[in-house]
């Protein structure tokens, strides 16, 4: 007899399917800009989002928002100097911001905390509030992406071009920035702290082979992202695997297979 999913599958389904969407086109830009490393700086940032939130005792999204949103202003204001490489400081920051996080979790007073919970995520355990965050946020940073779509793709893909078309850099990068510091906040309790940057970055790559332009690129990418929540899920209930782990791993096997099949293609 067919059995209907239950509330927290159906919970895990929304909100992993709804932030798919929204990290698709971010996704690509990352791509397109090669920062996947200032993503991970970003992401390890949350970690001490999620210190501030127990110690002040407030919601842990809200304050992994705070933090990964500094994060994301203090890289932009580092990104204007030119004492050090850009890459000198993200590896400062990267190591910096996951160490301290660890440690300000580890000296917190009160009950155990399950760190295993931040660094892989616990899709399953998403709650009401939780598919807020993701819907009223994604909706908000989706919005702002396609806004910024354009001059963000001109920027990725050709800067000095877009430069001498009357598009000023700094604007856009510097919003960007501060709206993926937001979506891997919210991303991070689906997938984790540790998988987070693939939950934005695997799904544009298995896209980028099919794809002959930049908005068919993010349609694809969202169309993938969307189907590996599915599949991983589905995964995860069938082995008693981790759901977020399980959701990367269907992306990365879409990511290998489309690379495959494409590389024959063109051979």
């Amino acid at each position: 007899m067919f059995e209907l999913p239950q509330p927290f599958f159906l919970n895990a389904l929304a909100a992993g399917a709804a932030l798919a969407i929204v990290a698709a086109p971010l996704g690509c830009i990352i791509v397109w800009r090669r920062m996947a490393y200032v993503g991970e700086t970003l992401a390890q940032s949350s970690l001490l989002g999620v210190a501030l939130g127990l110690s002040l005792g407030i919601d842990l999204t809200l304050a992994v928002v705070i933090a990964a949103v500094a994060t994301a202003a203090i890289l932009i204001g580092f990104g204007r100097q030119k004492l050090l490489a850009l890459d000198s400081v993200l590896g400062l920051m990267h190591h910096a911001a996951l160490a301290l996080g660890v440690v300000a979790i580890a000296v917190l007073k009160g009950p155990s905390i399950d760190l295993m919970s931040y660094l892989f995520g616990d899709v399953f355990a998403v709650t009401t509030i939780d598919l807020l965050w993701v819907y009223i946020g994604g909706a908000v940073i989706l919005a702002l992406t396609l806004q910024l779509w354009r001059p963000l793709v001109r920027l990725s893909l050709h800067e000095d071009l877009a430069t001498a078309e009357g598009i000023h850099p700094s604007i856009p990068r510097a919003i960007f920035d501060i709206l993926l510091a937001i979506t891997i906040a919210v991303a991070m309790k689906i997938v984790g702290i540790l998988l987070v940057m693939a939950f934005l970055i695997v799904p544009a790559v298995a896209a980028r082979p099919l794809a002959t332009t930049p908005e068919r690129m993010a349609i694809i990418a969202a169309v993938i992202g969307v189907a590996s929540v599915f599949v991983g899920l589905g995964l995860s209930l069938y082995t008693d695997a981790p759901g977020g782990p399980s959701i990367v791993l269907a992306m990365c096997a879409a990511a290998i297979l489309s690379l495959l099949v494409m590389g024959r293609r063109a051979g």
